[in-house]
């Protein structure tokens, strides 16, 4: 599963800060009902991104809904088309927004893969 962000904006993506997506990203998520929001840093951990954001949506139709609103939002917003993989299937949702990653899972997928265990350090408490 690859995805990369189009930053073809009106304002550069270097102009956008990544708190300023994460902030929006998060909004747009507590919005549309997700669950167990996420929030793992992952400045000193990898170049791919800053943030990666992970939620639960109780089915794959709420599942793609979320991604769906949240890539209208991005566009919206900060004229960022985001690129998305899996939401015609809605088990798993990812969005590469540039700085910021998301992964939208229905519940059951989301225990399988347990992607939160891969990231956080040991001892941390999850942020989100």
């Amino acid at each position: 599963m690859t995805a990369i962000a189009d930053h073809s904006a009106k304002a550069p993506a270097a102009q956008i800060s990544s708190d300023a997506i994460l902030e929006l990203v998060l909004t747009s998520l507590d919005d549309d009902k997700a669950e167990d929001i996420q929030t793992i840093d992952l400045h000193g951990k990898t170049a791919m991104a800053d943030h990666m954001v992970i939620c639960s949506g109780r089915s794959t139709r709420q599942v793609a809904a979320i991604a769906q609103k949240l890539l209208d939002r991005l566009k919206e917003t900060f004229r960022l088309s985001a690129r998305s993989e899996g939401k015609d299937v809605g088990d798993w949702v990812l969005i590469d927004a540039g700085d910021v990653v998301v992964h939208i899972f229905r519940p059951e997928v989301r225990e399988f893969y347990q992607l939160e265990k891969m990231w956080q350090d040991t001892g941390t408490k999850p942020a989100g």
